[in-house]
């Protein structure tokens, strides 16, 4: 009776099977370790505060306030104007991820109005404009009654309030890091004490007769008021409002009858409007220049100086001295 002889594996195929197999345990230690990497990048993720703002300037705020227990997103970027604003998918997306929202209100984000209502009874929603008092606040007649100009980080102390708003937020909804908010938040406010006397020092070097501000529309006021110039716009507190040639013929003459020899341009309003003002001057025999340009509802590229409140009001202010002195 024949047997068959058990079979002996060739020591090549026996190397190149044990090599599969040492490779395979590899590739999953590889890939558990990865995962467990991970869920711990995810769960250092999530031990921040997940912030999501409209405006730089919030945004900015947010970050100086917040440090390194919140992660802040912005909306929107330098030269966006908030007025014409509308979210996008992924805004709406970044909304929804949110742990806190934070927005002007005033209705400076006028086409995010109807969105900020429902999200606020899932999430804290909070206007930083919220505790500055109406006595405080300009009204915006062509908004309707009761309404009110929104542009409030042209006055640094009204902006020292929406900071506070921000601090008590964070430190209600993250009560473990209150004391190191406080901290953050002490700190920045003294440096916007410091900028408000430099903005008051600075334009003190204006000639009084020369304090007269003319920009693309009318988002200085709280500036005007606070640091002692007179503001005018061609447009509106609102840039989805229209101008038309009265506008343009109203301002010209203004300019032309005070003797006015500068006008600025707004880095988020195109500036042809502006250009048809100095054109309309011009014909009629006065010269004006451009000043500079000024950021009025959005600040410079981020990463820049202008990309900061500070840095923006400075250049602002800088750049307004240095035209009208």
């Amino acid at each position: 009776m024949n047997r068959t002889k058990p079979y002996k594996m060739n020591s090549a195929i026996k190397r190149f099977i044990m090599t599969i197999l040492f490779l395979t345990a590899a590739a999953l230690l590889v890939t558990a370790c990865g995962g467990e990497r991970g869920q711990e990048t995810e769960s250092a993720d999530n031990g921040k505060l997940k912030v999501t703002t409209t405006i730089g300037m919030i945004a900015d705020a947010a970050k100086e306030v917040g440090g390194d227990y919140v992660a802040v997103t912005g909306l929107m970027g330098s030269g966006i104007d908030p007025h014409l604003y509308k979210a996008s998918h992924g805004d709406v997306a970044k909304l929804d991820d949110a742990d806190i929202i934070f927005y002007n209100g005033l209705h400076l984000e006028g086409k995010m109005a109807e969105m900020f209502e429902k999200l606020e009874k899932t999430k804290p929603t909070i206007a930083v404009s919220r505790n500055i008092s109406e006595e405080q606040l300009r009204a915006n007649p062509a908004a309707g009654s009761g309404a009110h100009d929104p542009h409030i980080w042209f006055n640094v102390k009204l902006w020292m309030s929406a900071t506070e708003v921000i601090r008590d937020t964070l430190a209600q909804k993250d009560p473990a890091h209150a004391d190191y908010y406080a901290e953050r938040a002490a700190d920045y406010l003294g440096k916007l004490e410091q900028l408000d006397a430099y903005v008051h020092e600075q334009i003190g070097l204006i000639p009084e007769k020369n304090r007269i501000l003319v920009t693309a529309h009318d988002a200085f006021g709280y500036f005007g008021d606070e640091y002692g110039l007179q503001v005018t716009g061609l447009q509106g507190m609102n840039t989805m409002s229209e101008y038309g040639s009265k506008d343009v013929s109203k301002l010209r003459d203004f300019l032309v009858e005070n003797g006015i020899k500068a006008v600025f341009i707004e880095s988020s309003v195109p500036r042809k409007s502006i250009d048809s003002v100095i054109e309309g001057a011009k014909k009629l025999g006065h010269e004006v220049a451009i000043g500079g340009e000024l950021f009025s509802d959005a600040m410079g590229d981020e990463g820049t100086e202008e990309g900061t409140y500070i840095g923006m009001v400075k250049h602002n202010v800088d750049t307004i001295v240095q035209a009208l002195k």
